[in-house]
């Protein structure tokens, strides 16, 4: 079954992943929810001047795009890593209508993105570097990528994907991010919060965006 375009509320797209029976994004808002939870809950959080940044689940590329807009005009450098096994292809990621809702300005990027190709470093502007890894998150060896300051946690929901979310994952994920550093994702169940305590992440939970209660951040300790 192929995937399908879904408009959210917010006028905004999200995929449909009939597989998976899963969305990409909130069906409430799919620029909503990724401004409230990674740009203004993370990006915004973490007051570095020059950030590392992983996100788990390259995705529709929203993320991204909306990081290098803000990162570009608060004058923030960013060194974006993102991992994803399944790239969307072509013909699904040039129907998303994300820069006609938001950044506007920004646009040319959106597509650039997807283009660049994966494996390697791309200077996409003089705040944002973009290196796009095709893998599986359970099997990629963290060494090869520098500490974090900020993750974008996004892989697909416990109840449909839960291997991405084990005690054994969180923990490499934590062995690799720099004291300080802040870890969000709009998944608030309790058994993720308390692996996240024990792999040092002091956790919180936050008031979630449209349609959803709470999300989750935390803070990487000593």
């Amino acid at each position: 079954m192929q995937n399908k375009i879904v408009i959210t509320e917010d006028g905004s797209h999200t995929i449909y992943v009939p597989l998976l029976d899963e969305h990409y994004h909130s069906t409430h808002g799919a620029i909503n929810e990724s401004m409230h939870i990674y740009i203004n809950a993370g990006l915004k959080h973490q007051k570095k001047k020059e950030i590392n940044l992983l996100e788990i689940g390259f995705g529709t590329g929203l993320n991204a795009f909306l990081t290098l807009a803000t990162a570009i005009q608060e004058e923030i450098k960013v060194n974006y890593f993102t991992i994803e096994k399944y790239p969307l292809v072509e013909a699904e990621y040039k129907l998303l209508n994300y820069p006609e809702h938001v950044f506007p300005e920004f646009a040319g990027y959106f597509g650039l993105l997807h283009q660049l190709s994966w494996e390697t470093e791309h200077r996409v502007s003089d705040e944002f570097m973009l290196k796009k890894i095709h893998t599986d998150l359970k099997t990629f060896d963290f060494h090869d990528i520098p500490g974090f300051d900020l993750i974008y946690f996004d892989a697909f929901a416990p109840g449909k994907q839960p291997e991405m979310w084990s005690q054994e994952i969180l923990e490499k994920i934590a062995q690799h991010t720099n004291p300080g550093g802040v870890f969000v994702t709009y998944c608030a169940k309790g058994s993720v919060r308390r692996m996240l305590n024990s792999v040092d992440f002091q956790m919180e939970r936050l008031p979630g965006p449209i349609g959803k209660k709470e999300i989750l951040r935390g803070i990487k300790q000593l």
